[in-house]
């Protein structure tokens, strides 16, 4: 990000520009929009500029600006549409320290102008760091499309309770408050009652908001699929949006948690295999204390939460504290898996079945029926089993697999950082000791990439074709 978004306070503040032309109205409309002073200075006066001038919109200074200028000036302009002449506004601007804009000039300028969805006091700024302004105006007509009109003027009203409001307990208590004003009762209220009806609403949910027992936290169990954000629920963003408590896994990407809301607590909570890791019983601990505290918590766990999630034992311990909870589901890594190498976990003539299993238990090394995934067809998803390899290598050879069959390892599932080793279960432990591992890795038993498989399916019908099979 080069251009850090901010909304900068000029009330009370003066803005210049230069020129006075069609390159600079278009910024003038813009800006005498804001609480500033606006000041032009220009010889050559558009007659739209003109007429703002007289209806004491804006100031206009007819001269060269100097540096006397610059004072109590929160931004100018540079919009005099010659390359000269704005190079030497931006140099006096430069030596006032003040920020400025060279109109039509990205590289030169110290800020940008985003497009902008004006529902005052509701603004919505849209940047594509210059680089697609045409993208940014198709993103602001579907914003404003789906934005009402009255939302601003609600905005305004809501303003003058704020300091009422203040009163109701921070968290759950208030962010229902206001969520019921805007998204609920406000809109309707305006329409039918005008601002008297707005305040009579505002009064009544403050009131029922007052009256209301202090509301008991829950928890929401949320698998966030393998990494991708695009592959997370909707329902799942959604409570990710309104927690107070993220509580996490390691392996959850980082795109996923940028979701969470900016005020939202982020605790990570990851468990390593092999390595340094947080106890199951601190974890739901931890879940306890702050839904008593009030709290809506996602406990947000890489993939399904049902799948190796310990899933299970925290539902116990909300229990146990009475807490309120609800599972979400999400795309198991095994899914993601199949769907980036494009063919199915189950096939017609292929498998009758799918094993979902893992390498690694409370014990050690996870025991499975190895005769029946031997057996040639087979087809299993292995989670945490890539430094296992050795021994599922070992222990599917001994029991009658075919070394040539095929195994695919796959690292980070459906990130932009993905990778795919395909390999057989011979190859297997010597692939796992060649390559290193930064992310999450499943085994694919019994699958290969499309590409692969419709190639070795080819090569077989030739070979018959000619006899040799």
């Amino acid at each position: 990000m080069r251009h850090f978004p901010v909304f900068l306070n000029v009330q009370n503040k003066r803005i210049l520009v230069t020129g006075a032309g069609e390159c600079a109205i278009a910024k003038l409309r813009l800006l005498l929009k804001t609480e500033a002073d606006v000041v032009v200075f220009a010889t050559d006066i558009d007659a739209q500029v003109e007429s703002w001038a007289k209806a004491g919109l804006l100031e206009i200074v007819r001269r060269k600006i100097q540096m006397d200028d610059f004072y109590n000036t929160a931004m100018i302009y540079a919009a005099e549409d010659d390359e000269e002449l704005d190079s030497v506004t931006a140099a006096k601007a430069k030596m006032a320290n003040v920020l400025f804009n060279i109109v039509d000039n990205l590289k030169e300028s110290e800020f940008i102008t985003p497009a902008l969805v004006d529902r005052d006091p509701v603004t919505i700024a849209i940047g594509t760091e210059g680089t697609a302004p045409i993208l940014a105006r198709k993103i602001k007509a579907q914003i404003e499309d789906s934005l009402p009109n009255e939302i601003g003027l609600l905005a305004k009203l809501a303003e003058y309770f704020r300091p009422k409001a203040s009163r109701l307990q921070k968290g759950q208590t208030r962010r229902k408050f206001w969520s019921r004003f805007f998204y609920d009762l406000g809109p309707a209220a305006l329409r039918e009652g005008g601002k008297r009806g707005v305040a009579r609403t505002l009064n009544t949910l403050f009131d029922e908001a007052q009256n209301d027992s202090q509301e008991v936290g829950k928890v929401f169990l949320v698998g966030s699929g393998p990494g991708d954000p695009d592959l997370l629920t909707r329902k799942a963003l959604k409570v990710l949006h309104e927690a107070d408590v993220v509580i996490h896994d390691r392996l959850v990407s980082p795109q996923i948690l940028e979701l969470a809301r900016r005020e939202a607590e982020i605790i990570q909570t990851g468990k390593q295999g092999f390595g340094p890791s947080w106890k199951q019983e601190d974890i739901n601990a931890l879940m306890v204390k702050h839904a008593k505290k009030g709290a809506q918590i996602v406990r947000l766990k890489s993939g399904d939460p049902a799948v190796f999630g310990r899933l299970d034992e925290e539902m116990d311990a909300l229990d146990e504290a009475d807490i309120y909870f609800e599972i979400i589901p999400g795309i198991t890594t095994a899914s993601a898996a199949a769907a980036s190498l494009n063919v199915s976990l189950t096939k017609r003539k292929r498998n009758s079945a799918l094993q979902i299993m893992t390498a690694q238990d409370i014990k050690g090394f996870a025991e499975q029926d190895w005769r029946k995934l031997a057996q040639d067809g087979s087809v299993a998803a292995i989670y945490m089993g890539f430094k296992s390899a050795h021994l599922l290598s070992g222990r599917l050879l001994m029991h009658g697999a075919s070394p040539s069959a095929p195994v695919t390892i796959m690292e980070n599932v459906s990130r932009a950082n993905q990778k795919t080793i395909l390999t057989t279960i011979g190859e297997l432990p010597k692939m796992a000791d060649q390559t290193g591992h930064d992310g999450p890795v499943i085994l694919m038993l019994g699958l290969e990439p499309r590409q692969a498989s419709k190639a070795m399916e080819n090569n077989e019908a030739q070979l018959i074709k000619a006899g040799v099979l």
